[in-house]
């Protein structure tokens, strides 16, 4: 069966459109260029906050919806906000426990704040370069319940990690998605705040079905989003059960991973 024309790609941002040093290189932005060029729409969704990829919007000419918080918050170029999905309150105290309860450190995002107990903890410093902005110090969380849009568990403990995820999920059910963002981070938001429901919130604002949807990500959270699209592609540096659950795998972040997959996967379907 022939693949549909692409109209739409949604990408993931770190470990996809950016490389390990979070750089967005010239052959990614020229990438994005071509689709404009091709009538290809280019949306990007990320774990990170709205304002974590605000410094993707001049150079790839975002004009797109940005879904940050992995669809807790999605909003304009101009960082209007489209729709909120918020941590259930009640939720929120005891999803600190269970990731703390497996050695994880916590964070919080509640509407366009980070806080933090800890400026020296794992993984704040290099956080913080990346989307461009400092974490807020609290001495405690408590009263931060209303308008979580997200919690992070933070180890380099990777089996912590996954056990933290697994008990969250058994715990929670579906009060709530849990999915790592990165190996070493467990993001925990609304139980619609995933990437599945970014491609069908993107699907029914531009009216373009699945089937003509491209998604492109490496991490087990962006898997919901190969789900919902006609053409899912991982990346090299994906692991193998995220490869295995795309249509296709491209080369690595660190090879161009990205651009590659717009030259190989997405430009010939056009008619170019």
């Amino acid at each position: 069966m022939p693949q549909s024309k692409i109209r739409l790609l949604v990408a993931d941002v770190d470990g996809t459109l950016v490389t390990q040093e979070k750089i967005l290189t010239e052959r990614s932005v020229a990438a994005v260029q071509e689709l404009h060029a091709a009538d290809v729409l280019f949306a990007v969704t990320s774990g990170r906050p709205p304002r974590g990829m605000s410094m993707l919007i001049e150079p790839l000419k975002l004009s797109t919806p940005i879904a940050a918080f992995n669809g807790g918050l999605i909003v304009e170029p101009d960082m209007t906000v489209i729709e909120q999905k918020v941590v259930p309150e009640p939720l929120v105290g005891p999803t600190v426990a269970l990731m703390e309860s497996f050695g994880l450190t916590t964070w919080i995002y509640q509407g366009a704040d980070w806080y933090v107990r800890d400026l020296t903890g794992p993984h704040v410093e290099q956080e913080a370069t990346t989307v461009q902005f400092q974490p807020t110090l609290i001495e405690t969380f408590a009263g931060l319940g209303d308008g979580v849009v997200k919690i992070v568990g933070v180890s380099d403990d990777v089996g912590a990690i996954g056990r933290a995820t697994q008990a969250a999920r058994e715990k929670f059910g579906d009060q709530v998605t849990a999915a790592q963002s990165q190996p070493y981070y467990l993001d925990v938001t609304h139980p619609e705040a995933n990437k599945g429901t970014v491609v069908k919130f993107l699907s029914a604002r531009f009216g373009i079905p699945i089937s003509q949807i491209a998604t492109i990500g490496d991490m087990p959270n962006d898997v919901l989003m190969f789900a919902h699209s006609g053409l899912s592609i991982a990346m090299g540096n994906a692991s193998t059960d995220v490869q295995r659950a795309a249509r296709t795998v491209t080369t690595t972040n660190q090879d161009e991973g990205f651009a590659n997959a717009v030259q190989r996967f997405i430009l010939p379907k056009q008619g170019r």
